[in-house]
């Protein structure tokens, strides 16, 4: 018998596990967060914020989807990438530019079970 796929929540954690990650955030449609992990997830304001210059920028490419979008603030990088759920979101903060190979290795690995 196969085992059931994660649950989100469970995702989050193991994301969340990631060195250097403070924050795993899967975010609706609405700009809501669905379930996180971690340190505070960005608000609704945000979220859309970023939505809204992504799709920007895909437009401005052609209309060629997002795979991810990196943000680099001052408390550290966010990177946003879109999950097989249309118009969900995973939003992952972590400390450090230097730990983005390993973030991206941790969404790979997940984001398809999202």
């Amino acid at each position: 018998m196969p085992a059931e796929p994660p649950r989100p929540e469970e995702l989050m954690d193991r994301i969340l596990d990631t060195k250097g990650v403070r924050f795993a955030a899967l975010i609706g449609a609405d700009g809501q967060v669905l379930t996180s992990a971690g340190s505070a997830p960005p608000d609704a304001g945000f979220v859309q914020a970023a939505r809204a210059v992504a799709q920007s920028l895909s437009a401005t490419a052609g209309g060629s989807p997002l795979k991810d979008l990196l943000m680099d603030f001052a408390d550290g990088p966010v990177l946003l990438t879109p999950t097989a759920q249309p118009d969900h979101l995973l939003v992952v903060g972590f400390s450090d530019v230097g730990d983005l190979g390993r973030v991206r290795f941790a969404v790979k690995r997940d984001i398809g079970k999202l």
